[in-house]
């Protein structure tokens, strides 16, 4: 069968559509945002391919994986198996890193386990395996150069038994004495077995056997065959042996060298048929692939077991200095100068004592006071009277830790998630000290190829790495051993460079990767697979690409197709329509007047079909506006970043003007977030006091963040994480509805308050289902069934609540409309109207009311957000940062967006976004174009000016694809 043929599709708000699908072609489907595309790819198509395989499998199986719901669909013929790359799948784990989503850092370890030279993490002397042979003519040697330096050797040959662990170890004294020995050295002292000696079991104990001692003379050297030379074989042998592959060789400088007598000066030379370092006598554990593993005890470090970073309590944030104590100047222990418990009594006996004036603000008082208060003040212990619990007077004797050290106290015994979030906004990561962000233990680091260990190599970029891999001068036995493993890894760098991620690290945290990114990752992981016959689906791969790399990575996607795949693509954009072998386009409109296929075939059919939302702006018979600033000739100042050198950005100097739309552009990786979303914005609102658990990137000096009252990050982060969470709620508009609904007689005569509206709290929710209006039923090896309530049918109120009602509807039926028809409905109210409205202008209308936040895409969560500043009556100068604002925007939605954010530049505020959209840029005052590439060749500042400069400038690549846009 040629074809995927869906047969009366009702999923969501498809209206019973009947479609066939092309296979083994690249299809686009596209068309308004909430028409349906979305429903037809993932949550039909994707869906049923899941579980027609899951299906296959065995019950026992089935019971271990997360099994999907049938989609609400009559049909589906020539169904192939199907894989989902969309945008919410890399980990936000902070151990997961783009090297492990790849799977490359895997075989680096592999790689370093093989073939890496170990080193002494002290020294820095190279590390390998002794046999006993090479042993022994060690230990010749050394023989050799101390005879011809002092003219005698003395040696003790000592067998390692116990290193740093507690205990008596009788069993162990008797096992020697059965075997013969005499004596032993017990943490570097001289014992005979048979005399009486204390060992103290809470100790840690270092026990070497004395399996003999020598002394060579000028005359031992003329014969290597002579029975000293055979006994020293023999101790050797006898010593690894005993300790299984360690023996110390100890040097007795002195003339005390026979026993009981016991040697003082002495110098232990360790060798060992393991790792181990023969001049530091540290031995190394064997060197396997886990080792260099930051998600495994054997590589982590032990101070930040392999996160890199310690969330600690920062004295920034803790202290306010512009405040007293007794103003509340330590911030999360609130006024403390008058609280009444043990902890602030002792507190102010310490300042009492220490002279520390707790009325005085804190930015006034000695350094050293304040690093008293901070710190502690050691063994110094403060005598404290008051009532106990029990009304009894006593005195306690306790030392002052430090506000510190009780934060960490209070944040680490507490079981309690509220406090715990609430201590945590006075904190953020700071680096770890042990291994200074590296994750990985000293031993794991010590091993290097070609000089390298494996954190300087993660610490390459794409490119860097292929570079460094391709230039491999080892030996022609590590080339045997390396060639399957370099095959992998290189194999995967190309794919990532294929889809324009050239500039990725291998160490770079999977959860700081835009959407696109992530997505595109996983993209080049499934072309190395080489997989044929399979269906991909796809939720706009072209997100945070510049159009310059728009055609890598429709090259890429046509691999796979010429794999001999079916490659179904959710987009809006136009490059990528284009370049489709068929389309799909949907509408007419959103939500409920969505769901329907109004055009499809070729790009070129598309363009000429008069039914078609998208094909008149692919056919340049629309166009995007472009809207003029209002307030185009004030000068508001500017935002100025100056020496900006956070990551890849080259030491750049910045300026934002005020009251202006501004976009920062430049191809993938150039640095825009960095410089926004990483530097900017953290810098502004640690400039305004907000709290901040990271501190801002690199950068000398701000100046202009006196000219803004707020600053605000709508980026595309969830509204909320639970059904509970939804637009109504998150726009406040919810509240006005159940002030409404609480106003109404009937509601008055009952008794019923605006709580009782709610689906969140007792009162008028429906208690069998805790107002979610379903019941989960596990189903152990099947699906779990979510089946609707028996008590209100599903609509999460009680009886008495819904018999209210407005214009003939009850409080379930109005969250179950969607903002365009609430909109109609509440027209006569106008806060409900106005806030409704704003949800219409930021192209939201077909979202119900009610709809959970879990079921929201990132950009309709980041259209909603910007819907909840529009709510506001601000009186301007708020500075607005978003990042890429137009994903999931058709053309149309996309006029919708320019004008709401032109709407906030009039108003007096500052629009910055980071954008690759051609259409959106076109709109703004101001671009700042970085590049001019990725990575370490990213980071400068290539042009910037007016759209039409941008244009003109040859060094740009925003500016050719902005020329050909505006037809310059």
């Amino acid at each position: 069968m040629e074809e995927i043929i869906i047969r009366g599709a009702r999923q969501h708000n498809l209206k019973n559509i009947d479609v066939a699908i092309p296979k083994n072609k690249l299809v686009v489907l596209t068309g308004l945002s909430g028409s349906g595309k979305s429903s037809l790819a993932f949550d039909t198509l994707y869906a049923e391919g899941q579980r027609r395989y899951v299906e296959s499998l065995s019950t026992y199986a089935r019971q271990f994986l997360g099994i999907m719901n049938k989609p609400d669909v009559d049909a589906i013929e020539g169904l192939s198996p199907a894989i989902a790359i969309d945008q919410k799948s890399v980990s936000q784990n902070p151990r997961s890193t783009v090297g492990t989503v790849t799977e490359i850092y895997d075989y680096l370890r592999l790689l370093f386990a093989r073939i890496g030279h170990p080193h002494c993490p002290k020294c820095g002397r190279e590390i390998s395996r002794q046999s006993p042979e090479e042993i022994l003519n060690l230990a010749k040697a050394l023989i050799r150069e101390k005879v011809g330096q002092k003219g005698v050797a003395r040696l003790f040959i000592l067998s390692p038994l116990v290193s740093g662990k507690k205990g008596e170890f009788a069993g162990l004294f008797e096992n020697l004495i059965k075997k013969g020995f005499s004596f032993i050295r017990l943490d570097r002292q001289f014992f005979r077995l048979d005399e009486d000696f204390t060992i103290l079991k809470n100790n840690r104990h270092t026990i070497e056997a004395v399996v003999d001692r020598l002394s060579f003379e000028k005359k031992d050297l003329k014969n290597e065959k002579s029975p000293q030379w055979q006994r020293l074989a023999e101790a050797i042998n006898s010593a690894l042996t005993l300790s299984n592959g360690e023996v110390i060789l100890m040097e007795a400088n002195d003339a005390s060298f026979e026993m009981p007598d016991r040697p003082k000066e002495t110098i232990d030379h360790l060798f060992s048929e393991l790792f181990a370092c023969p001049v530091c006598g540290l031995s190394l554990p064997e060197v396997e692939p886990r080792t260099f593993s930051f998600n495994s005890p054997f590589g982590a470090c032990p101070t930040c077991n392999g996160l890199g970073a310690l969330l600690r309590f920062d004295p920034k944030l803790v202290l306010n200095l512009n405040l007293s104590v007794s103003e509340g100047g330590i911030m999360p222990l609130g006024k403390i100068y008058y609280q009444d418990n043990w902890y602030a009594r002792i507190f102010k006996k310490f300042a009492e004592e220490e002279k520390i004036d707790l009325r005085r603000p804190l930015k006034e008082l000695p350094k050293e006071d304040l690093k008293k208060i901070l710190e502690g003040t050691g063994e110094k212990i403060y005598r404290v009277s008051g009532t106990n619990r029990f009304g009894e007077e006593t005195t306690i004797r306790e030392k002052f830790p430090g506000i510190l050290a009780e934060l960490k106290r209070r944040y680490e015994e507490t079981d309690s998630d509220f406090i715990r979030q609430a201590l945590e906004k006075f904190m953020n990561y700071q680096l770890c000290p042990t291994c200074h962000g590296t994750r990985l233990k000293a031993e794991a680091l010590a091993v290097t190829i070609l000089g390298k260990n494996i954190y300087q190599v993660s610490q390459l970029n794409v490119e860097q790495l292929l570079s460094w891999l391709d230039n491999f001068p080892v030996s022609s036995r590590e080339q045997i051993i390396a060639a399957p493993i370099l095959k992998e890894i290189k194999s995967r760098l190309t794919f990532l460079k294929a889809v324009g991620l050239d500039y990725l690290t291998q160490n770079r945290l999977a959860g700081s990767l835009a959407g696109g990114e992530a997505q595109r990752i996983r993209l080049a992981s499934q072309i190395g697979t080489g997989l044929t016959g399979v269906l991909y689906v796809l939720d706009e791969p072209t997100i945070g690409l510049h159009p310059r790399d728009g055609q890598r990575l429709i090259d890429t996607l046509k691999n796979l197709r010429d794999l001999g795949n079916s490659v179904v693509v959710v987009e809006h954009d136009r490059q990528t329509i284009e370049s489709a072998d068929y389309v799909l386009d949907f509408g007419p409109g959103a939500g409920k007047n969505g769901g329907r296929v109004i055009a499809q075939g070729t790009p070129a059919e598309i363009k000429n079909n008069p039914q078609s939302v998208t094909g008149p702006y692919l056919a340049n018979k629309k166009k995007i506006k472009i809207l003029e600033n209002e307030n185009s000739g004030q000068n508001r100042g500017a935002i100025k970043l100056q020496s900006c050198s956070q990551y890849n950005l080259k030491n750049i100097d910045v300026s934002l003007p005020l009251g202006k739309f501004i976009a920062v552009t430049g191809v993938s990786g150039s640095g825009k977030s960095t410089l926004v979303t990483e530097t900017l914005y953290p810098a502004l609102a640690k400039s305004l006091g907000y709290a901040l658990k990271r501190e801002p990137g690199q950068f000398t000096n701000l100046e202009g963040a006196d000219k803004i009252r707020r600053v605000y990050l709508i980026d595309q982060s969830p509204i909320g994480r639970t059904p509970r969470s939804n637009p109504a709620t998150y726009i406040s508009v919810f509240t006005d509805i159940r002030q409404l609904f609480a106003s109404l007689p009937e509601a008055k005569i009952r008794g019923l308050k605006p709580g009782h509206f709610s689906f969140n709290v007792r009162g008028g929710r429906c208690e069998a289902c805790q107002g979610f209006g379903e019941i989960k039923i596990e189903m152990q090896f099947l699906s779990d069934i979510f089946v609707k309530c028996e008590v209100c049918g599903g609509q999460r109120y009680n009886s008495d609540t819904l018999e209210i009602r407005y214009k003939e509807k009850n409080i379930a039926e109005v969250l179950a409309l969607t903002a365009e028809e609430a909109l109609s409905f509440f027209q006569n109210i106008p806060p409900i109207a106005h806030k409704l409205q704003t949800l219409m202008d930021v192209g939201l209308g077909y979202l119900q009311l009610g709809q959970p936040a879990p079921n929201l895409s990132g950009g309709e969560a980041q259209r909603i957000k910007i819907a909840h500043e529009l709510v506001k009556k601000g009186s301007g100068q708020t500075f607005y940062i978003l990042d890429e604002p137009t994903t999931g925007l058709h053309f149309a939605d996309l006029e919708k967006l320019i004008k709401v954010l032109r709407q906030l530049v009039n108003e007096g505020n500052t629009v910055v976004v980071i954008e690759h959209n051609l259409d959106l840029i076109k709109n703004c005052d101001w671009v700042i174009d970085l590049g001019p590439e990725g990575g370490e060749r990213g980071g400068e500042i290539i042009a910037q000016g007016s759209p039409a400069e941008i244009a003109q400038n040859p060094r740009s690549y925003t500016g050719k694809y902005l020329k050909e846009l505006l037809n310059f």
